[in-house]
């Protein structure tokens, strides 16, 4: 009979996460998941329930991974909070359970996951679509996603500069006082954006925010928020020039207002690009439409898993 699942706190999860162990796992995944010859990855697209009191959504992101022994799930709420809000934008869980017995193995925090896993997937898509040899990065956002973005960004790239966006001054500075290296505060988003060779939007718009006529050709973005379909960050002309990658096609189609709204065409998923199928035209200006999947979550938490119990083995006394 099976015991009490694990509780692994976000102390823990950070301790244990790494993304130099996260992001081939990563690779390996949205490869598998674009594959749509075998059933290997089995992810509907994310549920969501309306907290219209609250003015946000539950979301519910299950995954079955059958080769690999993988069922999972999280539930994440997110909301659209009034700007200066003290409260979280975001609250997430993760559980994953024996597919065989269907008993839940570990319940863990889902927050680091999440910063995690979404920032090493965007720094994927920068591996594969940015212009050679990209000096500057351009972060618009202050919050969780900026400083993941922030950290995966600079371990895995050089950048000459690092230009970071917030609506106040306030935020940016703390942004800036939180990280070790060097970053010049823009006093506007099209400050930051301008001559910018890679690009993250990492914010809480509802509205467009970066402007085609601004982007460098032959740059690179990755946008993570507006995961709403009536949300933006991108504005049509971006969205129409630029060659459109997603992490999951049918997803972007139900959930992303840039997408949607813009009635710009999806040219390949990124697992597209990881197998082969599709090219990656880094010689043109790119933009990846990030909304994370459950897959991306379901290999985070078994890595988290694995990576406690060896902890825990190595622990345990002699006898």
């Amino acid at each position: 009979m099976a015991g009490p699942p694990v509780i692994i706190w976000e102390s823990e999860v950070e301790r244990l996460l790494r993304y130099r162990e996260l992001i081939p796992r990563l690779e390996e995944a949205l490869g598998k998941f674009s594959r749509r010859d075998n059933a290997e990855v089995i992810q509907p697209v994310r549920t969501t329930v309306p907290l219209q009191r609250h003015n946000g959504f539950l979301g519910l992101m299950p995954t079955y991974m059958e080769n690999d022994g993988v069922l999972s799930t999280k539930f994440v709420c997110f909301y659209k909070r009034e700007e200066g809000s003290a409260l979280p934008a975001t609250q997430a869980t993760v559980m994953l359970l024996d597919p065989e017995h269907g008993n839940v193995k570990a319940v863990m925090d889902g927050e680091v996951i999440t910063s995690m896993r979404t920032a090493a997937v965007s720094a994927i898509s920068a591996k594969l679509l940015m212009p050679p040899r990209a000096g500057v990065l351009a972060i618009l956002g202050t919050g969780k996603q900026a400083l993941s973005h922030y950290n995966v960004f600079t371990e895995m790239f050089s950048f000459k500069e690092v230009r970071v966006w917030s609506r106040t001054r306030e935020r940016a500075e703390r942004f800036r006082d939180s990280v070790s290296g060097a970053v010049t505060i823009s006093c506007s988003a099209e400050e930051a954006v301008r001559g910018a060779d890679t690009i993250v939007t990492v914010t809480r718009s509802t509205e467009p925010l970066v402007f085609g006529e601004w982007v460098k050709p032959g740059a690179h973005i990755a946008a993570v928020g507006a995961c709403r379909p009536d949300w933006r960050e991108l504005d049509d002309v971006l969205m129409k020039e630029a060659v459109v990658y997603v992490d999951s096609r049918e997803g972007a189609m139900t959930e992303s207002g840039d997408v949607i709204l813009s009635g710009a065409e999806v040219f390949a998923e990124l697992g597209d690009v990881i197998n082969g199928t599709k090219p990656a035209q880094r010689e043109k200006t790119t933009v990846f439409k990030s909304l994370g999947m459950g897959v991306e979550d379901a290999v985070s938490a078994k890595l988290v898993f694995d990576q406690w119990k060896d902890k825990s083995k190595r622990m345990q006394p002699c006898t």
